[in-house]
């Protein structure tokens, strides 16, 4: 009997063939590296004199990798790598843009300054109970947010990033801490549902996750399926996840709580991902839906501004302060986002990745006056520049960049925020930001002259002088700050190819489907 031979299965159309790049392996690497570190923390977690210095290797590893991963998009456009070998939309893709190679890389340098600062901050008892694995996790999670090309793959993410952040929070167990926690975590857990409630939504209507079939098919589907529904949804979530008015409440409640060196990192990096999402999912994915929310969102922007800075004028708690002036930082960069356009866009970019290094500084800032003046409220905090002037010196300097003074970082994403308001006649808008900048800079001007310049007992708190762990991490953000607001064309040329990107995402959808045709 003659035997039958079937022809070899066609696996081209299902399957990627071709061994990945150099380069597609570098998108991915980021996230493997951290969890890679994180395990090898948890399997060395007797050994906590090891701990920091594994850590501080790992996160300067990090920042190596965002930069060159920054570096290769910059130079060759958007880059893709498939899970499993399964072509786009069937297999999870980590797409990243001039966007999300941003933000990568500065989370990569704010979590490498908060690794130098946690050797003075968190003693045994933190290294014992995992400061160093769950920082790492608390990476992977926000690195994989920011580098992957499927909203599902996001929401899995945001669940990484926010298991972590429970045992970062609650870490000392402290009556105050677990109350805190349990403020952060009921709202986040709320916007984490809702999250995953309108992605299954989105699925139904699409019938794919992947971020760029998504972009492709919402032209064709905006007649016939409700998007203004599913971009409401997403909305309200990530104004949860970033603490806009009215959800806002949580933040202000819990930053202050743990450890310092962990208010610095949630400062600097976890609203900045709700932020980071919202931008993706409105301006990347459905921007006709957009520009008709653009109101609510500018209203929603100007508000929330107004009320963080109010907020943070009502406190007398140094880090109490700054959790108010972190919600009023987002109102800024959800302004930017209802504006939209190359000028709205960019200064939203510009205000987030100035406000993780300022941020994050500032909190550092608060560690240590807290520590020099045995006090957390800037009504007994005083005498500090005396006690040490160059430690005032950088804490001015970073006053001066949260509020939008030159030469600072801050002085430019307020400047094209305004005037990108001006062009489209929302002068109401513009007035709201001015007068926020205003109004944040007399809460730093008060802070500044009540804990810093007013004259206070030489003999209270600490006077030893400050460790290089201590003001070197400040050092080093004050100076970023410092030199973007001298020299800013680099990094606006990247925001500017940023928002054009998301305005135009032909490259980002080409990086995912080279061939162009439907899979």
């Amino acid at each position: 009997m003659a035997a039958s031979f079937s022809p070899p299965a066609d696996l081209s159309a299902a399957l990627v063939l071709a061994s990945p790049t150099m380069a597609e392996w570098l998108v991915i690497l980021p996230v493997a590296w951290c969890l890679g570190v994180g395990a090898l923390l948890v399997m060395l977690r007797r050994s906590l004199g090891l701990q920091p210095g594994i850590a501080i290797a790992g996160l300067a590893g990090l920042v190596l990798i965002d930069g060159l991963l920054l570096t290769h998009v910059a130079a060759n456009g958007p880059a893709t790598m498939v899970m499993g070998r399964w072509l786009p939309p069937f297999g999870i893709a980590f797409t990243v843009d001039m966007t999300g190679a941003l933000f990568a890389l500065v989370a990569a340098t704010v979590a490498l300054a908060a690794g130098i600062f946690s050797l003075v901050d968190i003693n045994d008892s933190g290294r014992r109970y995992g400061f160093y694995p769950l920082l790492m996790v608390l990476m992977a999670g926000v690195s994989g947010a920011f580098l992957t090309g499927d909203i599902f793959n996001l929401y899995v993410w945001f669940e990484v990033l926010l298991i972590s952040s429970f045992g970062l929070l609650v870490l000392g167990s402290e009556r105050e801490q677990i109350d805190g926690t349990v403020k952060y975590g009921f709202l986040n857990l709320v916007a984490t549902t809702l999250f995953l409630v309108t992605t299954g939504y989105l699925y139904a209507v699409f019938g794919t996750l992947n971020m760029a079939d998504i972009a492709r098919k919402a032209e064709n589907l905006r007649d016939s399926a409700p998007l203004m529904t599913l971009v409401g949804l997403y909305v309200l979530a990530f104004a949860m996840k970033a603490a806009a008015f009215p959800v806002n409440f949580w933040l202000p409640a819990s930053y202050h709580t743990p450890r310092v060196v962990v208010s610095a990192l949630f400062a600097g990096l976890l609203t900045k991902v709700g932020i980071y999402a919202l931008i993706r999912v409105t301006v990347m994915l459905f921007p006709v839906e957009r520009e008709e929310l653009s109101f609510v969102l500018a209203l929603a922007g100007a508000v929330t501004m107004l009320v963080g800075v109010f907020g943070a004028l009502a406190q007398t708690d140094f880090r109490r302060i700054l959790g108010y002036l972190i919600v009023s930082g987002i109102g800024s960069i959800i302004a930017g986002i209802a504006i939209g356009g190359p000028g709205g866009t960019g200064g939203a970019i510009f205000y987030a990745l100035h406000s993780m290094l300022v941020m994050t500084g500032l909190y550092f800032a608060s560690g240590i006056a807290i520590r020099l003046g045995a006090s957390t409220s800037i009504a007994t905090l005083a005498g500090l520049y005396r006690r040490h002037a160059g430690f005032a010196a950088l804490t001015l300097m970073l006053c001066f960049a949260v509020s939008g003074l030159p030469p600072f970082s801050g002085f430019w994403p307020k400047v094209m925020l305004v005037k990108a308001a001006l062009d489209i006649g929302a002068w109401w808008l513009a007035a709201a930001l001015l007068l926020t900048g205003f109004l944040t800079m007399i809460v730093t001007g008060r802070l500044f002259l009540l804990a810093y310049w007013r004259e206070g007992a030489d003999t209270a708190g600490e006077t030893a002088p400050l460790s290089a762990a201590t003001l070197g991490p400040l050092a080093a953000l004050a100076l970023a700050a410092l030199l973007i607001g001298l020299y800013p064309e680099p990094l606006l040329a990247a925001i500017q190819s940023a928002a054009a990107g998301l305005a135009e995402p032909s490259a980002y959808l080409n990086s995912v489907f080279p061939a162009g045709g439907s899979q």
